[in-house]
């Protein structure tokens, strides 16, 4: 089954044609397009047989099939269906009955509009909710991604990381903002990009780094100015966010924006609409936000810096990425693919790298995580000339100076076997082995996995065996 977002379809149900026309000019106008209408309820439940919809809009007074008996045909049938009532009848006696009967709110009309599309928008976000949990079900039973594509380009063998993965193609389906948190350097606009690749919209990916952006600048790059909008703007200027119509608008480092700024972007969240530059006339703009910053949102809430509505806005899908300490078994990987990379950048042979890299590696904290890892790879192939790596540039920033001599490991595994006047078993053997790959990395299951030359996963089946597992 595809989890790809359907679009938000509006079926508005009423035997009088002129609501009908004026309710779908309501919708229309607040950014919901796709808006079907029908006046003759015999009609409804065939063409919710061909024709799926998101959210029905029903009145109840209407000739051959009332509304209230339609409510309890299509609520047991399309249970994942949100059903409006929407009625000249004010009884409370029917608005019980409708309520217990499935229906998601109940309006008397002449409706109010600001209330009824409050109401729509709740709806539309309880059937992306729906839609993720039907998408995590899914994976967890499957066990694996959907697409599996869009996650490609970050490299990892993690189980961490794989659960992050199975999140966001989750929430890649919904329409909510996704807050993605983690130190410089973890790969939070990778994230962003594989939300949007997972996520199966027409429209663009469009970034922007909200760092160093003073309130004008920041709102002349997402909602861009009208001519003579300011001295200097001679030309009409569309922003990021109509760039990013249909499709994603990742803005990196929101921790920096200014306070108007974020009274801007909670605007635009909430109500899906901005404001060029010098225009009094709001926009619609039915882009995803995906945003990201390495600072602590939590805690500038409590400095007054950051506003506590707009993080709980932004906070309907959050993930934190681990830092490169916390997933060594990834080194190896990572390494042999910046290795490739800059080979290739640089017009070189893929250097070998010697098997005292990884142990040197595995005793650095990374500050700067993958992005400094990148940047040290990519130095040390511009240095190199032929054989075998060196490890040169890696001992001066890493200041490791010295790693245990693997050729002393034969040796050290002899000792823990014990006496040379026999053959070890290969039990003693494999448990040797481990041991020493396990002491040598630190206790990284990973890191002793890549010593080894097996999988993460094997390994721990054999530690499971060994009732070490952990």
């Amino acid at each position: 089954m595809d989890s790809h977002p359907t679009t938000f379809t509006i079926l508005l149900v009423d035997d009088e044609e002129e609501i009908l026309f004026s309710m779908r000019t309501l919708f229309r106008s607040a950014g919901y397009p796709e808006v079907l209408t029908e006046s003759d309820s015999r009609r409804v439940m065939p063409l919710l047989e061909r024709q799926p919809a998101s959210l029905i809009l029903l009145d109840l007074s209407m000739p051959f099939v009332s509304g209230f008996d339609l409510l309890r045909q299509i609520a047991p049938r399309f249970p994942q269906v949100p059903i409006i009532i929407v009625t000249a009848a004010n009884e409370l006696e029917m608005a019980v009955e409708c309520m217990r009967s499935g229906a998601f709110d109940y309006f008397v009309k002449p409706v109010e509009r600001s209330r009824l599309l409050a109401s729509v928008q709740r709806a539309r976000e309880l059937n992306g909710l729906r839609q993720e949990v039907s998408t995590l079900s899914r994976q967890l039973m499957a066990g694996r991604l959907t697409h599996a594509e869009a996650f490609a380009p970050i490299i990892t063998c993690s189980d961490g990381m794989q659960g992050i993965f199975h999140y966001l193609e989750a929430v890649a389906a919904t329409d909510q903002p996704v807050l993605v948190t983690g130190e410089t350097g973890t790969g939070k606009e990778l994230a962003a990009r594989a939300v949007h690749d997972a996520s199966g919209r027409k429209g663009a990916f469009v970034a922007v780094n909200a760092a160093g952006l003073d309130d004008i600048m920041f709102s002349d790059t997402l909602f861009g100015h009208r001519r003579g909008a300011y001295t200097g703007a001679d030309q009409k200027r569309e922003g990021l966010i109509a760039q990013a119509a249909g499709g994603t608008l990742f803005l990196d480092e929101i921790g920096d924006l200014a306070e108007a700024s974020q009274v801007k972007l909670l605007r635009l969240l909430q109500e899906h609409e901005y404001y060029p530059l010098g225009s009094d006339i709001p926009r619609k703009s039915d882009a995803r936000i995906v945003v990201a910053t390495n600072r602590d949102l939590q805690q500038m809430m409590a400095a007054g810096t950051f506003r506590r509505d707009l993080f709980f806005r932004l906070s309907a899908h959050r993930v934190t990425l681990p830092p490169l300490r916390e997933r060594r078994e990834d080194v190896p990987l990572l390494v042999d693919h910046f290795l490739e990379q800059s080979a290739a950048a640089m017009r070189k042979k893929k250097p070998t790298p010697p098997p005292e890299l990884f142990q040197y590696l595995s005793a650095y904290s990374f500050p700067g995580n993958i992005r400094e890892l990148q940047a040290l790879v990519a130095d040390a192939v511009a240095r190199h000339r032929q054989g075998v790596l060196s490890l040169e540039s890696f001992r001066e920033v890493t200041g490791v100076s010295h790693c245990a001599d693997l050729g002393e490991v034969p040796r050290q595994i002899a000792g823990i076997v014990g006496a040379s006047d026999r053959i070890p078993t290969l039990k003693e053997a494999e448990d040797a082995l481990i041991a020493e790959a396990l002491r040598l990395a630190g206790g990284n299951q990973g890191l002793a996995a890549s010593y080894l030359g097996i999988t993460r996963q094997a390994l721990n089946k054999r530690l499971i065996r060994r009732g070490e597992s952990g």
